[in-house]
């Protein structure tokens, strides 16, 4: 799936979304209308899904999925992820996201996008 594959409706439903960030000390509420004006996102598979993160495509190829968990309802997706496009420290190459399906289509889109610290799962956790 690609941007430019989807209907006008679909882009419309995209650019009305707000997503909270939380990146390189910037936080607070942002749109995915300036996302896609400022910047060049691309659809990543996960699982099979295709979701929508507030990325430049370039940095697909750097993306690991540590962890993807889908709601009972399969509506929403949590993530957690290591970006190492810039750096591959644990302490600045983590982020978690959560993603909602977009109602009416077959894709998720992020509405969090926040750094996060590389924190491997504890033996001692299920």
């Amino acid at each position: 799936m690609k941007l430019v594959e989807l209907f006008q409706g679909a882009l419309e439903k995209i650019k009305s979304v707000r997503w909270d960030r939380t990146i390189e000390k910037h936080e607070g509420p942002e749109d995915w209308a300036a996302v896609l004006r400022c910047c060049e996102p691309e659809f990543i598979m996960i699982e099979g899904h295709p979701v929508l993160l507030p990325v430049e495509r370039s940095h697909h190829a750097n993306i690991t999925i540590l962890r993807a968990i889908f709601s009972n309802n399969g509506k929403s997706l949590t993530l957690f992820l290591k970006d190492t496009t810039f750096d591959d420290d644990p302490f600045f190459a983590g982020f978690v996201a959560v993603c909602d399906r977009v109602v009416g289509e077959n894709f998720f889109l992020a509405i969090l996008y926040h750094e996060w610290f590389v924190i491997e799962r504890s033996p001692v956790l299920e």
